[in-house]
C-alpha cells in the first residue's frame, strides 16, 4: 500500500519555478556522455567521468582509465585540481589542457602521466586557438593578437587604439563567424581579422552596479549608418611579418568563410557586398596576399548568406565542398580549383545542417539533414562519385554525430518526445548499432501534460508546424486561457521532435497551472529553405503575423479555448512579434509579455537588419510598417515589457523610446528592467524573470 501510494504521489509532483526554468541543467539534467572524443586511430572512444577519463575499446568493449585526477594532481603541489580539466588527447599517450593562465602538455610515462611542458598565458587572454602542431597557439588580449610558440609569446599586433581590433570575430558574429584566428595547416602562419571600427558611432552601455554609474561605450553599427571596415592579415611566425590580403571592393563589405588550402599556400575568402546580394569566392596567395582568381560568384534578388568555410576532400589540395543555398536549400557542391563546379552532391527539398566528415577509402561524406522531416535531424552518408546515399540511424528524433577520423564509426546521440537521450556507436560499414547510453527519464515523477503536434497551412499552402500543450487534468468541457509563445524569426526553430516533447519545462509549469500553451514556427524561421525564410524579406512582422494568426484561428476553433483570454509571449524577435501583435492586431490578445524587443529596425545592427530589410533609405515603407513607436496608441490589452539593462544586441533604447511614446500618447503599460543582464536574463535571475511573467499572466489572464 505504501509503495503504491508513493507511486501515485510521484505522478502528481509539480515543477517548482526553479525546476521549470533551470531544472534541465541542474537536478533534472538528463544523463550524458561527457566530453566524448575518438582515439586518434578510431579504434576506441574517450569520455570524461568523475575523477578521470575512460577509454573504451570498440572491439572488446573493455574500459580502462586513460588518466586520473590523482595522476594529474601529483604535478600540482599547491593548487590541486578539484575536477578533471577538459583534456584534448592527441593520442592515448599525449594531450594538453589549460588551467587559469597556464597551458599544460602531458605525456604518458609507464603507468603514470607527467607534465611535459607548460606555457604561461596572459591572465586577460581570450579567444585561445591551438594550431595543428598542438604546440603553437594564438590568443587575444583586449584588442591585440599574440602567438605563443615553444613557450615564447610574440605580439602580432600592437594597436594603442582600442577600436582597431585583431584576432576577434567580426561582423557581429553574423555569416557563421565564430572566430578571428585562422591558423595555417602547417602551423607556420596565422590569418586573422583586423577590424577598424573607429568610424562607427559610439553607443553607451551603462554599468549601474557602481556609484556613480560608469559608461562603457561599444560600437554598434545601425541599419543604414556607417559600418566598420575589416581586413585579413597573414602573420608569418618565422619572419614575424604581416601581409594583408589585397581584397577589392567596398570598404564596409563582409569577409567570411575564411579557409586555408591544406598545403598552406592559399587562402579562400567569401567576399560579400554590403547589400548582401552578391558574393565572390576568391582565392589569394598566402605569401604576397594577391588575388589568384575568383572561383565562382553567387547572387540573389533578396540576399546571399554564406555561413560555412570550404571543406577540402581528404588528401586533396584542389577539391573541396562548398555549402550553398543557391537551389533553395543548403546543399553540398563539389568544386575543383582547376575544373570549377564538378557536381552538386546532395539534392532535394531538404537541407544539410552539418557536415561530419569523410571516409576516404569509400569516398563517402557524412552529414546531418532534414531529409525525413523538418522536425527531425538524421545521419546520412553519400558517395561523392556515384551519389548513392544511405540513412545511418534508425530512430525518430533529433540526431547529432561525431565521426571517427577514418570514417568507420559514428557516435550518434539523439532524443525524441519519448527518449530523453540515447547514445549509440554506429559501424558505418555494416550499420551495426551498439548502444552505450540510454538515459533515464528525469521527469518521470512529475505530472506531465498532453502534447499534440499540430500542422496548419499558411495563406500560400505552406505547411506550418506547431505544438499545443493541454493543461494537466484536462477537462474538454472547460474553457481555458491560452498563451502563444513565439519567436518566428530567422535562424531559430522552436518546434522539433526532441525531449521534453513540450520543448520547455516552463510551458509544462503553465500547463500544470491551468493554461493551454501553443507554439508554431511561421514563415521566416529556420530549417525550411530559402523560400520559407525569405517570405519575410523587407517586411519583418507582417507575414509572420499572418502565419501566427492561423494558429490563433486554430485555437479559437477549439471548444475548450477561451478566445477572450488569450496571451502572447516572446523574447528578442519574439518580443518584436509580441509587441507587433499587441499594437497591429490589438483585438487578438488580452495580455502580452515582450522581452528584449526590437521596436524600430532602424536601430538594429547593419548585418542582420539590412539582410532582411535592406537599408531604411532603400525600404522606407517596410521600416515604417514594422516601426512600433508610432503605433503605441493602438494598445488595448495589458502589455508588460522587459529589457536587460546592459543589452548590447537589442539595445535598451528600443524599449526606452517605446516608454516615451507611451507617455506622449497617454498610454499605460507595465515595464521591468534587469540590471546586470545583457540580451538574455540567465542563471538564478531567470527564475525571477519567469515568475514575473507567470504572475502577470495570472493577474490578467486567469480572471
Amino acid at each position: 500500500m505504501l509503495v503504491l501510494g508513493n507511486a501515485a504521489l510521484a505522478q502528481t509532483q509539480k515543477f517548482t519555478m526553479a525546476e521549470a526554468v533551470n531544472g534541465m541543467r541542474t537536478n533534472l539534467a538528463v544523463k550524458n556522455i561527457s566530453q566524448f572524443s575518438w582515439s586518434a586511430d578510431g579504434k576506441a572512444y574517450i569520455q570524461a567521468v568523475k575523477g578521470g577519463y575512460l577509454m573504451t575499446d570498440l572491439k572488446t568493449s573493455r574500459q580502462d582509465t586513460l588518466v586520473s585526477l590523482t595522476q594529474l594532481n601529483r604535478h600540482f603541489s599547491n593548487d590541486k585540481l578539484k575536477t578533471v580539466p577538459p583534456i584534448k588527447f592527441l593520442n592515448t599517450s599525449n594531450g594538453y589542457f589549460s588551467v587559469e593562465d597556464k597551458m599544460f602538455w602531458i605525456e604518458k610515462s609507464g603507468n603514470d602521466w607527467k607534465v611535459k611542458s607548460t606555457a604561461v598565458i596572459d591572465r586577460d587572454a581570450a579567444n585561445v586557438k591551438m594550431f595543428g602542431d598542438n604546440q603553437t597557439f594564438a590568443f587575444t588580449v583586449k584588442n591585440n593578437l599574440f602567438v605563443n610558440k615553444n613557450g615564447k609569446t610574440i605580439a602580432v599586433t600592437n594597436e594603442a587604439n582600442e577600436n582597431i581590433i585583431s584576432g576577434q570575430a567580426v561582423h557581429r558574429n553574423e555569416f557563421g563567424i565564430d572566430t578571428g584566428i585562422f591558423p595555417a595547416p602547417n602551423s607556420e602562419s596565422v590569418a586573422f581579422y583586423k577590424m577598424d571600427q573607429t568610424m562607427v558611432a559610439d553607443y553607451p552601455i551603462i554599468d549601474w552596479s557602481v556609484t556613480p554609474a560608469v559608461n562603457h561605450n561599444i560600437k554598434y553599427p545601425m541599419a543604414g549608418q556607417t559600418s566598420h571596415q575589416v581586413k585579413l592579415g597573414i602573420y608569418n611566425i618565422k619572419n614575424q611579418l604581416t601581409t594583408f590580403l589585397n581584397i577589392d571592393g567596398e570598404k564596409d563589405q563582409y569577409l567570411t568563410a575564411v579557409t586555408w588550402s591544406p598545403d598552406s599556400k592559399y587562402i579562400f575568402v567569401a567576399v560579400l557586398n554590403r547589400g548582401q546580394n552578391h558574393m565572390k569566392m576568391n582565392q589569394y596567395d598566402a605569401v604576397n596576399g594577391e588575388l589568384v582568381k575568383t572561383l565562382f560568384e553567387e547572387t540573389d534578388s533578396k540576399y546571399v548568406e554564406p555561413q560555412h568555410p570550404l571543406i577540402f576532400f581528404p588528401n586533396s589540395n584542389t577539391d573541396f565542398i562548398w555549402q550553398s543555398q543557391r537551389t533553395g536549400y543548403n546543399h553540398l557542391f563539389h568544386y575543383s580549383l582547376e575544373k570549377g563546379l564538378v557536381a552538386q552532391i546532395t539534392k532535394g527539398d531538404w537541407l544539410v545542417t552539418d557536415v561530419l566528415g569523410f571516409n576516404e577509402k569509400k569516398k563517402e561524406i557524412y552529414f546531418t539533414s532534414t531529409k525525413e522531416t523538418p522536425l527531425e535531424r538524421h545521419l546520412y552518408k553519400i558517395n561523392w562519385t556515384n551519389f548513392k546515399m544511405q540513412k545511418l540511424d534508425n530512430a525518430e528524433g533529433m540526431h547529432s554525430g561525431i565521426l571517427s577520423s577514418d570514417g568507420n564509426y559514428l557516435y550518434d546521440t539523439y532524443s525524441n518526445a519519448n527518449s530523453p537521450r540515447v547514445a549509440n556507436i554506429i559501424n558505418t560499414n555494416n550499420l551495426k548499432i551498439t548502444n552505450i547510453l540510454t538515459a533515464e527519464n528525469t521527469l518521470k515523477n512529475y505530472q506531465r501534460p498532453e502534447i499534440k503536434n499540430v500542422e496548419l497551412k499558411a495563406d500560400d499552402g505552406t505547411p506550418l508546424y506547431g505544438k499545443i500543450i493541454l493543461p494537466t487534468n484536462f477537462d474538454p468541457n472547460k474553457k481555458y486561457p491560452a498563451i502563444v509563445y513565439l519567436y518566428n524569426g530567422p535562424h531559430l526553430q522552436l518546434v522539433t521532435n526532441t525531449f521534453p516533447a513540450s520543448g520547455n519545462l516552463w510551458y509544462e509549469y503553465m500547463a500544470q497551472n491551468g493554461y493551454i500553451i501553443f507554439t508554431m514556427d511561421g514563415r521566416g524561421s529556420a530549417n525550411r529553405g530559402m523560400k520559407f525564410e525569405q517570405a519575410v524579406f523587407r517586411n519583418l512582422g507582417t507575414t509572420e503575423m499572418n502565419d501566427q494568426m492561423k494558429g490563433v484561428d486554430y485555437l479559437k476553433s477549439l471548444p475548450y479555448v477561451d478566445g477572450d483570454r488569450m496571451g502572447i509571449h516572446g523574447w528578442s524577435f519574439g518580443g518584436f512579434m509580441t509587441t507587433s501583435f499587441m499594437l497591429r492586431k490589438p483585438d487578438v490578445f488580452k495580455v502580452g509579455v515582450a522581452g528584449g524587443p526590437v521596436i524600430d529596425w532602424g536601430m538594429y545592427e547593419i548585418m542582420y537588419g539590412e539582410r532582411y530589410m535592406d537599408t531604411p533609405q532603400e525600404n522606407p515603407q517596410g521600416y515604417a510598417a514594422a516601426n512600433l513607436l508610432d503605433k503605441v496608441q493602438n494598445l488595448k490589452g495589458k502589455l508588460l515589457m522587459i529589457h536587460g539593462a546592459q543589452d548590447d544586441v537589442v539595445v535598451w533604447q528600443h524599449s526606452i523610446k517605446f516608454i516615451k511614446s507611451a507617455v506622449d500618447n497617454g498610454v499605460q503599460l507595465d515595464y521591468f528592467a534587469y540590471p546586470g543582464h545583457p540580451h538574455n536574463v540567465i542563471g538564478k535571475d531567470r527564475v525571477h524573470l519567469m515568475q514575473k511573467i507567470t504572475d502577470y499572466f495570472d493577474l490578467y489572464l486567469k480572471k
